[in-house]
């Protein structure tokens, strides 16, 4: 059975960096699609950034060039850098990895704030 696991949310000031790890296990991602989505009790899940299995990648609007996504098919891990944070990129960020199953991670807080 695939798992997602995902570590390095936490708490950081306006204009501040974070580097968001997922570690794959149960299945390679190097077939799937590897993505981050992110959720408030306010809204919906929405997409982060997706970096397809065919080496394309995908950002939310809001991203506006903040945050990169990249994949270790090596090491079964995709990472998410997030620069400039603000106030409203407060979420639970959720690593996703779609292909011949979907699967979900648990979900990492993400907090910016002064």
């Amino acid at each position: 059975q695939g798992q997602l696991v995902e570590s390095g949310g936490g708490l950081v000031q306006p204009g501040g960096s974070l580097r968001l790890s997922c570690a794959a296990s149960g299945f390679r991602t190097y077939y799937y699609d590897m993505g981050w989505y992110r959720q408030t009790p306010e809204m919906q899940r929405e997409m982060v950034a997706v970096a397809t299995s065919g080496g394309t990648t995908n950002y939310g609007d809001f991203v506006e060039g903040r945050f990169t996504i990249s994949r270790d098919n090596v090491e079964n891990k995709v990472y998410l850098q997030m620069n400039d944070l603000k106030p409203d990129d407060t979420a639970v960020y959720f690593c996703n990895a779609w292909g011949s199953r979907n699967y979900w991670g648990q979900g990492t807080q993400v907090t910016v704030s002064a």
